[in-house]
């Protein structure tokens, strides 16, 4: 059984950078055909994709967020990890990370989540 696991503070100031952790076991983050992911959910509104890395490594990221987030991997703590720079107050969400399968038949899997707040 896969399980994803999220950390990180949970309190940002504006300006600042998020960082978040997300810990993979029973799987590995290099196993073929899965995009390693960071969705989030602001108060009251719906899912939003923030981006992903590939097994392969390879990243893509949400237009609309592209010049704010980077997305890395230390494939020897089966982890991968979002950084969201210069936060605001919008940036306040829960965000989950996920393992969404590249094709139909494969399982995806989410975490729990964890509760973002940005505020001074």
């Amino acid at each position: 059984q896969v399980q994803l696991q999220e950390s990180g503070p949970g309190l940002v100031k504006p300006s600042q950078t998020l960082s978040l952790t997300c810990t993979v076991s029973g799987g590995s983050i290099t196993t073929n055909s899965y995009y390693w992911s960071w969705i989030r959910q602001p108060p009251g509104k719906g899912l939003e994709w923030i981006g992903y890395i590939a097994y392969s490594g390879s990243t893509y990221y949400n237009p609309s967020l592209k010049s704010r987030t980077s997305i890395s991997r230390d494939t020897s703590k089966n982890q991968f990890t979002l950084q969201l720079s210069s936060v605001t107050p919008e940036d306040t969400a829960v965000y989950y990370c996920a393992r969404v399968p590249m094709r139909v038949g494969l399982s995806g899997y989410w975490g729990q989540g964890t509760q973002v707040t940005v505020s001074s």
